[in-house]
């Protein structure tokens, strides 16, 4: 497709969260934009997300009669973001987040809701809530984007059912029950129903939920306000004239052109999760290879940017944010990455070892926790095994990794190596390659205390945070059961990213700033192109699209005010 004009009023690169944020504010404030996506989907790996938007002081919770304050907040960033840098973006985005969102409901077409019970992950900290600064996406139907919809990019397939069918929170109650409820049964039956409608029409699910809920909110507003975009189109560089970036040189299936961005361009290109090099030169060598994200973030917008002149922020708590995953092959080949984010690790009835065969870490705490006690655990040798380890009993219930629960066929795991399965922990020991005695003590030592629902060890389900990821049926404890009803299982994990944190310096107005801390005319930054505001800490579910969102829509606002001084 070639491009409509050789001049545009805004530029962006990459169609993810951030930048059709940036794009439709943009759009919706009059100027003309276009959109530049080096891959055929839009959404990034915002739609293979959950979708969560972490905004403080929110008017949906206030709304929904849920208590926050910007003291409040600004207390909880300073206990969990306490590096001086970036602090003058966290303030920013603590006085502005909730007016991009209040925007984006009134001029786009993204919706969010208060989720309500969603507790900030560090709940025992000053100024923490218990919910309500977590925002979702409302549902979408996909068939809204008529023939476009193939252009929104997939859910991964792990999370949905009945080839390509959706969940949101509230379904997962009801599909467990199935059977043993008439409500839920129902409730289930009528889910399914909608959904073999909708393949009639479409090749998958048109229920969109979570961050393909999101995504496709975002690519409407684009559709509904003329942006133009470019599919399978590559930014080769920036165009500088004199001290500022007046557009960009691409090359997409029509050649190469160069388009001109009379007020600017916005850097939203995911980051750079898949770029072997800057890996290795910012990321722990324990960390590995492994990432949770869209194949497309390759560091184009930080190395477009550096060769503008731009400055990189590396004093961070971590240079990415963590997350467990494990590894598999789909049937047609693919490899599979699952992130453990809340399916399995914090249930009653599981524990995580380390390549000695001891535990490590409280499972329950937060992915990003998780992955940081995985890598101090592991920092003296690359590549050293975790697993996770449980009983039939576990997997039955509560699934494990892409394995859903209630499966009654296990064997094609068994057959590819992905599950192993013994019959006694010890064998399991055998299986995985740790000592098989201090496996059998591991176990033995977490099963004593796990009884009456206790883990002196680690503390497990000891806050709110914890015990909302648990299993709410599961008594006392709703995070601790033993290991005990044979056969026994083991799963491998690995350390893998869900995005950087280390990417261009910006300032409040999401301008990119050059190595002397001077904003770089007509180049702006959103998403994981900008640098984290939290310095690679993880406050709570959502501090990364939310700071995308916030940062989009003053780029775009930015922009627009910028009318007449070109």
């Amino acid at each position: 497709m070639m491009p409509v004009s050789d001049a545009y009023d805004v530029v962006v690169i990459g169609a993810g969260a951030g930048g059709m944020t940036a794009a439709a504010v943009a759009a919706a404030e009059g100027l003309s934009v276009l959109v530049i996506e080096k891959t055929e989907f839009v959404g990034g790996t915002t739609a293979w997300s959950g979708g969560m938007v972490w905004i403080p002081v929110n008017a949906q919770m206030k709304q929904a009669g849920l208590p926050d304050s910007p003291s409040d907040a600004a207390d909880y960033l300073a206990a969990t973001v306490p590096e001086p840098e970036n602090s003058d973006l966290r303030d920013t985005f603590l006085s502005r987040g909730p007016e991009a969102i209040d925007y984006l409901e009134a001029n786009t077409e993204v919706r969010l809701q208060p989720v309500k019970v969603y507790p900030d992950y560090y709940p025992d900290l000053p100024g923490a809530t218990a919910g309500g600064r977590v925002l979702e996406p409302v549902s979408f139907d996909g068939a809204q984007l008529g023939k476009l919809f193939g252009r929104l990019r997939p859910p991964l397939p792990e999370f949905t059912l009945f080839g390509g069918m959706m969940v949101n929170r509230s379904d997962i109650p009801h599909l467990r029950k199935f059977g043993r409820s008439v409500r839920s049964t129902l409730r289930s039956l009528r889910l399914i129903s909608r959904h073999a409608l909708q393949r009639l029409r479409a090749p998958r699910g048109t229920t969109l939920h979570l961050g393909n809920a999101l995504a496709a909110r975002l690519y409407a507003s684009l559709l509904a306000r003329n942006v133009e975009i470019l599919f399978d189109t590559s930014v080769e560089q920036l165009l500088i004239d004199g001290d500022g970036v007046r557009g960009v040189r691409v090359a997409g299936s029509f050649g190469v052109r160069s388009i001109a961005a009379r007020r600017g361009v916005v850097l939203a290109t995911g980051g750079f999760s898949h770029d072997v090099d800057l890996r290795e030169k910012f990321f722990p060598a324990a960390a590995g290879s492994v990432s949770a994200t869209a194949p497309a973030g390759t560091g184009d917008g930080l190395r477009l940017a550096m060769a503008g002149g731009a400055g990189i922020g590396t004093r961070v708590a971590d240079p990415a944010y963590w997350v467990p995953a494990s590894l598999f092959r789909r049937a047609d080949g693919s490899q599979g990455v699952f992130p453990h984010t809340v399916t399995d690790r914090a249930k009653p009835g599981v524990i995580a070892v380390n390549a000695a065969g001891r535990r490590f870490v409280n499972e329950a705490l937060s992915y990003h926790e998780f992955v940081r006690a995985m890598l101090a655990d592991g920092n003296d040798t690359q590549g050293r095994p975790f697993f996770l380890v449980g009983d039939r009993r576990f997997l039955w219930s509560y699934g494990l990794g892409r394995i859903k629960p209630f499966s009654w066929r296990i064997g094609g795991y068994l057959r590819s190596g992905e599950l192993i399965e013994a019959p006694s922990i010890g064998a399991l020991a055998d299986s995985i390659g740790v000592e098989k005695s201090v496996l059998v003590a591991t176990v033995d030592n977490y099963n004593e205390h796990a009884r009456i629902g206790s883990d002196p060890q680690f503390g497990r389900g000891s806050t709110i945070y914890q015990r909302h990821l648990g299993d709410a049926g599961h008594s006392p404890n709703p995070c601790v059961a033993p290991i005990e009803r044979a056969p026994f299982y083991a799963l491998r994990i690995y350390p893998a990213d869900l995005g950087t944190a280390v990417g261009l310096r910006t300032d409040s107005d999401a301008r990119v700033l050059n190595t002397n801390g001077v904003p770089v005319t007509g180049l702006y930054a959103c998403g994981n192109d900008m640098g984290s505001i939290m310095n690679g800490n993880y406050p709570g579910p959502g501090i990364t699209l939310g700071p995308a969102l916030t940062f989009g829509y003053i780029a775009g606002r930015d922009l627009a005010r910028q009318r007449g001084q070109a």
